[in-house]
């Protein structure tokens, strides 16, 4: 039986389905609500043209799948899968740093805690995980001095000669030597450790005070002491933790970078309100992105949207970059310009929350995430009862889209961190701004070190609108004072060959009449045809032997003039190619912004030169007076007789008003 008709076959209930290759190794795991329905829909027309499905499917030789009862079983199977066989078609957790928890060993006759980072089903009770990492053993401690369990690895199935040094500075009960105490007191000792673990600190108070209160009236003073500075430990505590309390829920909080196909992400961890610690989760080499089945939730995101369209300009995030990121740039630290359309952080996002919490003894309350996934609500509905599982008393778990206020403000400060946490990883031992110059000399063939490049980009829509940017990078940072905008006067239509080669000649004749110096490198924002314009430009102008250089859009391949068949292909991690990137991207900005204001110049008057009686010299008074044509469209006769005559009052208020 083919594939296609393998599939034909699978029964329309939810699932997870596994994609094998011809090898029978699994490449892909997905889950569905409808299995059928989700596997066929791969081979639908038009999704072989998506990098990430094409691929796959192409891969593929066989599917099996696993029918469970609902969603959230789904979600929970999909997830051990994924961690059990890493299919490289999957997102894949990659962790920098693990957190301890506090093992507590129920599963022995004298159960003992230890600090450790790996979970493991043996019968033990674990505790946490606890941030930072040092809060874990100081927990330790604290039990080894108060409640006198201890953590040593001592065979206990059999006694010992003598207790060790931990018996004599009365930090164990002694249960490696015979008679130094009884099973019954160890496992009271036991269930108060538990208690305290569990965070049940008011039912240990009040049993600490009966023994207390037995142990006096026994005439037991020395145990009843025991019990009562025992009760003011726990006591101390619970007044620490009130005060967290007070000050605000337990919350992970993410935000990311996604930059040139690699990607960093922060988690900021918080307890009782406060930030304790920072996590880190690095990937140089992320799977393609498949986002025809990642629909957006705005209605779920916590606070008012900020306008109707602004639900599609959170779910478009993935073609802007990344959030507190990482997203928009007003919110956080990220370049557009990187951004891959391959990449959809809702889909990251829904897999990274998966394998980090689905079997996690504890979660915290709230998760804030910058942006909004398919399987959020299943998620939400799974979270509380796998906790609930273990024997904790289960809360609702909240996967939260914050958009303003102060925990939007958390992840714009997560996405922030992760930006630096990525400078940091990709761009390490990031050289000093002569360091580059000398790269870059040595990268161009240079005939000395760059100090100003000049940088030229066009910008148009179908020939309208044609202009032109020139930004300049001196010294080691962009020198806005010095960028120019340029109409472009001599041509019609699209020709950005003739546009630059007109620019070109604009700026430098200038340059010689002023008498100036020329700059160290000159480059332009295209292909080979744009560079062989820029070089007819400066030889129309006698100017040679003038460095001058392409970067091509899409490959980020530099041709250097001179040296075109033989073009430069840098290393994308190189702080050189960064550099031009960076030039080339705020020319990019720059041209674009200008060509937009003419744009919106040209649309205003537009429409007031369609009324009779209003000329160019009408219409330019108009919105000097009124600043934009929807001002003038609400202006009465009397507030327009002011800038133009009473008949052309008369004419622009009918012609509105019609």
């Amino acid at each position: 039986m083919d594939l296609l008709q393998k599939i034909r076959t699978i029964p329309t209930e939810p699932g997870v389905y596994l994609y094998k290759n011809a090898e029978g190794e699994v490449i892909y795991v997905g889950k569905a609500k409808n299995l059928r329905s989700r596997v066929a829909s791969y081979f639908h027309e038009g999704r072989w043209e998506d990098s990430k499905t094409g691929t796959l499917v192409r891969e593929a030789v066989d599917v099996d799948y696993i029918v469970v009862a609902n969603n959230k079983e789904a979600l929970a199977l999909e997830n051990n899968l994924i961690k059990q066989r890493k299919p490289r078609f999957n997102i894949l957790l990659r962790d920098d740093k693990t957190y301890p928890y506090v093992k507590l060993t129920l599963g022995e006759r004298w159960p003992r805690v230890y600090v450790t980072r790996r979970l493991r089903k043996d019968g033990s009770a674990y505790y946490g995980p606890y941030f930072p990492a040092n809060l874990a053993y100081r927990i330790v401690d604290l039990i080894h001095r108060n409640f006198l369990i201890p953590s040593c690895k001592v065979d206990l199935t059999r006694f010992h000669p003598r207790p060790c040094l931990q018996y004599y500075i009365k930090r164990c009960l002694g249960p490696c030597v015979k008679d130094l105490t009884t099973p019954d007191a160890y496992q009271e000792a036991v269930r108060d450790v538990k208690l305290f673990l569990e965070g049940r600190p008011t039912d240990l108070s009040k049993s600490l005070h009966t023994r207390m209160e037995q142990a006096a009236a026994a005439e037991e003073y020395e145990r009843a002491a025991r019990y009562r500075d025992l009760i003011s430990t726990v006591e101390q505590l619970q007044e620490r933790q009130r005060i967290a309390a007070a000050e605000g829920d337990d919350a992970d909080v993410f935000g990311y970078h996604y930059e040139n196909g690699m990607l960093a992400v922060n988690l900021f961890h918080m307890r009782g309100g406060r930030v304790v610690d920072r996590r880190e989760f690095f990937w140089e080499e992320l799977p393609e992105f498949d986002n025809t089945n990642t629909p957006c939730h705005p209605e779920r995101s916590e606070g008012p949207m900020q306008s109707a369209g602004s639900a599609d300009a959170d779910c478009s995030i993935a073609a802007d970059n990344s959030i507190g990121s990482s997203a928009r740039q007003e919110r956080g630290p990220q370049n557009d310009s990187a951004m891959s359309v391959d990449f959809v952080p809702g889909e990251f996002f829904s897999a990274l929350l998966k394998q980090l919490y689905i079997g996690q003894p504890y979660v915290p309350r709230n998760l804030y995430v910058p942006v909004d996934f398919e399987d959020r609500e299943p998620l939400e509905e799974l979270l509380p009862d796998q906790l609930a599982g273990e024997g904790s008393r289960a809360a609702r778990v909240h996967i939260l889209v914050p958009q303003r206020g102060d925990k939007r403000a958390l992840i714009d400060l997560a996405g922030t961190n992760a930006k630096q946490s990525y400078d940091q990883r990709f761009r390490v031992l990031k050289p000093n701004a002569k360091a580059i110059q000398e790269e870059l000399q040595d990268a161009l063939s240079l005939p000395e070190l760059p100090k100003r490049i000049e940088c030229f980009d066009i910008s148009h829509i179908q020939g309208a609108e044609t202009v032109a940017s020139m930004v300049v990078w001196e010294d080691g940072k962009m020198k806005k004072s010095d960028y120019r905008k340029f109409i472009i006067r001599t041509v019609e239509g699209v020709d950005d060959f003739a546009s630059m080669r007109e620019v070109v000649t604009r700026r430098y004749k200038r340059v010689q009449q002023e008498e100036k110096t020329m700059p160290s490198l000159v480059l332009i924002d295209g292909g080979l045809g744009q560079l062989h314009a820029a070089a007819e430009a400066l030889e129309s102008l006698e100017i040679i032997n003038q460095p001058l250089a392409a970067i091509a859009k899409r490959e980020e391949i530099l041709y250097v003039y001179g040296q075109e068949k033989d073009p430069i292909a840098l290393d994308h991690h190189s702080p050189v190619l960064h550099l031009i990137q960076l030039i080339r991207d705020e020319a990019h900005r720059f041209a674009v912004t200008f060509h937009r204001k003419r744009r919106q110049m040209r649309d205003r008057s537009t429409e007031l030169l369609e009324i009779p009686g209003v000329g160019v010299s009408t219409t330019r008074r108009l919105l000097e007076h009124f600043g934009s044509v929807q001002a003038v469209k609400q202006a009465d006769p009397a507030a327009l007789s002011a800038v133009v005559t009473r008949v052309q009052a008369e004419a622009i208020s009918n012609h509105f008003r019609k």
